[in-house]
């Protein structure tokens, strides 16, 4: 009965997870089609000389560095989903690590929503600028990306001791 339990609880809580990394691949294809559809006929001011949405079609990775290099985002971008898919697998099933969990499915959300920009046009979508600091266009999905390695980074410095970790050179 208790095996059994186990394995609802199992089922039930990877469904989950996998719903929030459905919903937050949706949330970035969204915007970026809002943004392609919208943003095409001109700028969005939110708040003037601060924030603004504007079209930016990006052929190269953060600050448009290395323009063109289709097939290194390609490789890069399945390594990097396959290690989070096998880090996922490998993580003990316990509420304490949900946080790492919750991590690992946002950054693959990231990396995959701008994977399928890439494999379907070449380029990914850009839209969020902020005009005080002249920061880099960027999307949803990169937002993604920065969340998951600042949690990534808290989690370790932070949140798990060091022997929380040792799961991960277990047989």
């Amino acid at each position: 009965m208790g095996k059994k339990l186990a394995d609802k609880k199992f089922l039930l809580t990877n469904l989950v997870f996998a719903a929030i990394f459905i919903l937050f691949l949706l949330l970035d294809r969204i915007t970026k089609k809002w943004a392609s559809l919208v943003l095409m006929k001109g700028d969005i001011r939110l708040i003037p000389d601060v924030l603004s949405f504007h079209y930016l079609e990006n052929r190269g990775a953060a600050w448009g560095i290395l323009q063109n290099a289709f097939w290194l985002f390609f490789i890069i971008t399945i390594v990097v989903v396959a290690v989070m898919v096998y880090f996922y697998a490998k993580i003990p099933f316990t509420r304490r690590y949900w946080y790492l969990r919750f991590t690992i499915i946002l950054l693959t959300s990231g990396a995959i929503g701008n994977f399928i920009d890439r494999a379907c046009q070449q380029y990914v979508v850009d839209f969020i600028y902020i005009e005080a600091i002249n920061f880099p266009v960027f999307n949803v999905a990169d937002c993604y990306v920065c969340i998951a390695a600042a949690l990534l980074i808290h989690s370790f410095l932070f949140y798990y001791k060091d022997e929380e970790l040792l799961w991960q050179k277990k047989k």
